[in-house]
């Protein structure tokens, strides 16, 4: 009986290796793919926003974003509106990844891009005014091979 047991223990070894093998390939794959990546910088600009490095989270933008918002004024607006209007000295904030668009615009004046990524972000706030939620569409395109922060201005 006990020769029976080692026969099967090469077989057991050799599942158990590609299991774990397909498992990694698996998490690789997730972690290279647009979808993590861009979540990741819409968390990224976010976090810097919730820490008041407003300058930061600007030099995530796109440069479409840029052309609207020079970056010393983003900074004063952000600064002016979040803290200064709701009385929060910071926020918690939710990432929900919707869908990735195909042809999708910023504006009617702008180009179409050939992907961006849609996220509902839902800041939390509680200020002067008690708690409050906002919530935000939030577009995430390449831009010379970065993934940069857009929003919606149709």
């Amino acid at each position: 009986m006990l020769r029976k047991r080692n026969r099967y223990k090469p077989l057991l070894i050799v599942i158990l290796s590609i299991g774990s093998l397909l498992v990694l390939i698996g998490g690789i794959n997730y972690l290279l793919s647009p979808s993590y990546k861009t979540k990741k910088v819409v968390e990224a600009f976010y976090t810097h926003e919730q820490n008041g490095d407003f300058a930061d989270s600007w030099e995530l933008l796109h440069p479409f974003m840029k052309e609207r918002w020079g970056k010393s004024a983003f900074m004063r607006d952000r600064i002016h509106v979040f803290i200064g209007h709701f009385g929060a000295e910071t926020f918690q904030f939710t990432v929900k990844e919707d869908s990735k668009i195909k042809s999708w615009k910023m504006s009617e004046e702008s180009e179409p891009f050939a992907v961006a990524y849609k996220f509902t972000v839902i800041q939390t706030y509680k200020g002067k005014y008690g708690k409050f939620g906002f919530l935000q569409e939030v577009y995430v395109a390449k831009d010379q091979g970065e993934w940069r922060i857009l929003w919606d201005y149709n």
